[in-house]
């Protein structure tokens, strides 16, 4: 756990009581560079929870080798300053071979204390990618691991869950009503053009459901073919339908004759947009 204090090892064979985290194509998030991957939200003991995977080690703590799994406080707006919330709680890694889990701990079983400075706990070194990744050990068995959670508070919860799937999509794709357009947002601050890409229909996106999506927006240089583009991966869902750049591009230097961007009173504005995952409540 962090401050690499000692970590035991438990089997059970019953599962977590309050969260489970199912990932499929578990590779493709290493293939397309997801850092992270935060769960949706479950509440136990009156507060709100997620799960945060690095799939390949915490970065920000130069973590290597290892899967990195924290418990997360989701929401905290409401709670007064100097709040303070006492936890005991336990991570799993589910072996699809023997159906046990699999649960690294703190060796003295203390308490963690989450407040408005420290709103996340957990193993820096979950598991060494090495033996998570042989599927003798079962833990990674046809590209797809399943987490959970147990948190103790004061009280107990109904299981949550959700299945993350990360793949490749198609023009065959089920999810290709899902519908992605790229809009402007006006002149921010004056100054500049402002463009996002937004969900074009929330009705396709409900509560727990969200989409990974890689995107590229670009207006052409007509005359040069240097082209103004930004480019970021981001998970929409129905808190978050729209994402992009305030100060796109200066709109002085838009208009300005002999760029290329904006020729007889024209600019083309492009967007290239890849569905990656799909995650959805269980």
């Amino acid at each position: 756990m962090e401050n690499q204090v000692a970590v035991s090892r438990s089997i059970s064979h019953v599962p977590p009581a309050h969260f489970l985290l199912k990932i499929q194509t578990f590779s493709s998030l290493l293939e397309n560079n997801v850092e992270s991957y935060e769960s949706s939200e479950f509440n136990v003991g009156s507060h709100k929870w997620k799960l945060v995977v690095y799939p390949n080690g915490n970065k920000k703590k130069k973590v290597k080798d290892h899967i990195s799994l924290y418990l997360a406080m989701a929401d905290s707006s409401s709670f007064g300053s100097g709040w303070e919330v006492f936890v005991i709680f336990r991570l799993f890694v589910h072996d699809q071979n023997e159906d046990t889990y699999l649960i690294p701990q703190d060796a003295m079983g203390n308490e963690r204390r989450f407040h408005g400075l420290k709103l996340e706990w957990g193993f820096d070194q979950f598991i060494p990618l090495k033996e998570f990744n042989d599927a003798s050990n079962g833990y990674l068995v046809g590209d797809t691991c399943i987490f959970g959670a147990e948190v103790f508070v004061k009280e107990r919860n109904i299981v949550k869950g959700e299945c993350l799937s990360m793949k490749k999509f198609t023009s065959a794709s089920p999810y290709k009503k899902i519908e992605l357009c790229p809009k402007g947002y006006g002149v921010a601050s004056g100054s500049h053009i402002s463009m996002y890409l937004k969900l074009a229909d929330l009705s396709t996106i409900t509560r727990g459901f969200k989409i990974y999506v890689h995107f590229t927006l670009r207006i052409r240089n007509q005359v040069q073919s240097i082209h103004n583009h930004y480019k970021t991966s981001v998970w929409f869902r129905t808190s978050i339908d729209n994402w992009g750049w305030h100060e796109f591009i200066e709109l002085s230097y838009l208009n300005k004759a002999g760029n290329g961007f904006l020729v007889n009173d024209v600019c083309i504005v492009e967007a290239e947009v890849s569905v990656l995952g799909i995650s959805e409540a269980l």
